[in-house]
């Protein structure tokens, strides 16, 4: 409802009840109110009543969570809370701002709990020991800018709120929480996933929404300018750090979608003291929102990739929990009744950014905390720089640390007609930098090298050259095993996910193409479960003579069963794009591998097996023998502009019958 009929935003927090207030459309400001019920489970968020009446819920969904999927965490009992929505209404944004308070909160005793030379210590060690032996491509480790606050919590959340509606701009969320001990105000960047009902067309279909935001710019002090901007477009770092994030979420988005998503942009997302770069994923699905929300905690963006092991890495090198960073707000909305699923039950809408560039208030503790993203390039200190970068996000915006007084100027003064704004409109916005045609010509640039399968629509129609043929993809713990089977399923093939630890013998022996996939860590460890279920697996099937196709982990497990030597590489591929020939044609291929199978140079065979190999190093690319075939590189990558050609041509050189 609208109008005046509602209470004032201080006779909310005064009240004592549960509420939320949400800020999406920059106009106006949700106000939500209800009570509150924490859960176990996704599963057991209660979208109805007790009579099957659909109703709203605001979830915070805490990082623990990710122990539904099996991944490490350190458990510290954060509720999954669930808001069940009994009221809401919507005020204008300058009614908004008129009834939040102004006096700035006070901090005591502010800092970081990690000092900035710890913090590179632990930077260097994640390169060196985690992503230097292989266990992924990138790793989030976070650090927490805590102080007491001696305020109402209440009231603190009401003052921040309002900080951040009027002083930083470009959040997909800004919003504030308030339940029972616990306050989370923010202003998030990113809309981890969203699901929203089609047209009646797409009846049981929702569309599905991931939006991976990678690359971080700290705007120089007075903002940024194009000329500044474009030396941070142009860096390898921040590029490779953008599609590898890509590259995970449409892992979730083929866990998902029955299209496997497909990509637009890349996009600027343009904030007070940040820029950043995203790509937007979108897909179709069949999925209840909640296991949709399941099946893609939680971004690679502030965990790492691959998933699974990012979240042991993560409790590895981080001490304390992580509550609810990196976790999402999850708003289910009921739709209309017209759009019940096929059984008549109520539907919901999902709307879930990600619980980051958020200050937490519990027992008089205010806790920021935020993350760098580090991969091979890292530089320790500029990565402590990208922590303060982030908070300063927050803590400008609320009075922590000093806004930048000459860019907020700047921004207002480029703004055409700002005289002529309403109070109740959005704030004025500057003119954005991706308008800029050298900025934008930049970003476009970035899609030459990605593969066209993931940026052009994939429904043709007509059968795959495999159609009416079947495979397993055994899972050695990386979901790229979920966009290779998108991809095998485009050419034909009934393709089939099943998890080392759960593959039996008498699948491997029946699968009419077996293919091994990839997976992090160091394929010579004697001491792992899952190599040596990998080494037997491989192993049982080569022996039977029966079609194999091998990626990356499982390439060097192949090459090793068969005599070639196993190194680690002077310095990580962790998404590489290289130009390799692979049996005389040359391919464009992603790469995400620290050890490779080597061959002395300019060998093209080891026995019976052909080899695709660097005709310097040895490092060999590419194997194919009898019934067999392998390859180090992700076809299924978005680095891969080749991927599908070649894999195309694997898979036929396996399932060719020898001596054919």
């Amino acid at each position: 409802m609208t109008g005046l009929s509602h209470p004032s935003l201080h006779e909310i927090a005064d009240s004592g009840i549960p509420f939320a207030l949400i800020a999406r459309d920059g106009s106006t400001v949700e106000v939500l109110t209800g009570e509150v019920v924490d859960v176990e489970l996704l599963a057991d968020i209660p979208l109805t009543d007790a009579e099957g009446t659909a109703r709203e819920v605001l979830a915070l969904v805490p990082f623990r969570q990710v122990r539904e999927r099996g991944f490490e965490c350190h458990d510290d009992g954060a509720p999954l809370r669930c808001l069940i929505v009994g009221e809401r209404f919507w005020i204008p944004r300058g009614e908004a701002l008129a009834q939040l308070p102004t006096t700035p909160v006070p901090l005591e005793e502010p800092g970081f709990d990690i000092p900035d030379d710890e913090y590179a210590d632990i930077v260097r060690r994640v390169i060196a020991d985690e992503i230097g032996r292989g266990e992924g491509a990138n790793f989030v480790i976070r650090r927490d800018f805590t102080a007491g606050v001696p305020t109402d919590a209440a009231t603190a959340a009401l003052t921040w709120f309002r900080a951040l509606l009027e002083h930083e701009r470009g959040a997909y969320w800004t919003f504030a929480v308030v339940t029972p001990g616990h306050v989370a105000v923010g202003a998030s960047p990113e809309a981890h996933v969203s699901a929203r009902g089609g047209s009646s067309e797409d009846a049981g279909y929702r569309t599905v929404t991931m939006n991976p935001i990678s690359g971080t710019f700290r705007h120089p002090e007075g903002g940024a300018t194009p000329a500044t901007l474009s030396e941070f477009l142009e860096s390898t770092k921040e590029t490779e750090e953008l599609f590898m994030v890509v590259d995970e979420e449409l892992k979730m988005m083929s866990a998902v979608c029955s299209d496997g998503g497909r990509i637009t942009g890349p996009h600027l997302k343009e904030m007070s003291r940040l820029t950043h770069t995203e790509y937007v994923l979108r897909g179709r699905s069949r999925l209840d929102p909640r296991e949709i929300l399941r099946e893609t905690m939680f971004a690679p963006t502030v965990t790492g990739s691959p998933m699974q092991n990012a979240c042991t890495v993560i409790t590895r090198h981080e001490k304390t929990p992580r509550g609810y960073y990196s976790g999402v707000a999850a708003l289910f909305t009921p739709r209309h009744p017209e759009s019940a699923d096929a059984a008549g039950e109520p539907t919901h809408d999902l709307d879930a950014p990600i619980l980051i560039r958020t200050a937490y208030l519990e027992n008089g503790r205010l806790r920021v905390p935020v993350g760098a993203t580090l991969v091979r390039h890292s530089d320790p200190y500029g990565e402590v720089g990208e922590t303060h970068g982030k908070a300063a996000g927050v803590l400008g915006a609320i009075g922590a640390v000093p806004r930048d007084a000459a860019a907020e100027a700047a921004a207002v003064a480029s703004v055409v007609d700002t005289a002529a704004v309403d109070e109740d409109a959005p704030a004025p916005e500057p003119r954005r930098l991706a308008d800029d045609p050298a900025i934008a010509a930049l970003l476009a640039s970035r899609n030459a090298r990605l593969a066209e399968f993931w940026l052009n629509p994939q429904g043709s129609g007509t059968p795959g050259p495999f159609a009416g043929r079947s495979a397993i993809v055994v899972d050695a713990e990386d979901r790229f095993t979920t966009m290779l089977a998108h991809q095998l399923r485009h050419l034909g093939l009934d393709a089939r996910i099943v998890p080392w630890s759960e593959v039996t013998d008498e699948q491997i022996d029946a699968a009419e193409l077996l293919v091994c996939g990839p997976g992090p860590g160091d394929p010579r460890d004697p001491a792992s479960p899952r190599m040596q279920r990998m080494r037997e697996v491989v192993r049982r099937r080569r022996s039977s003579g029966r079609p194999l196709l091998a990626v990356c982990l499982s390439h060097q497990i192949l090459a090793h069963s068969l005599g070639l030597g196993l190194a680690p590489l002077a310095a990580p591929h962790q998404g590489l794009q290289k130009t390799v020939d692979l049996f005389g044609t040359p391919a464009s291929i992603g790469f995400y591998n620290t050890f490779t199978a080597r061959v002395p140079a300019g060998h093209t065979r080891a026995g019976e097996t052909e080899t695709a190999a660097d005709a310097e190093t040895g490092d060999v690319y590419a194997l194919r023998g009898p019934g067999y075939a392998s390859v180090q590189g992700h076809l299924e990558s978005i680095l891969s502009r080749d991927g599908m050609t070649t894999l195309e041509r694997l898979v036929t050189h396996a399932l060719t019958p020898v001596g054919a």
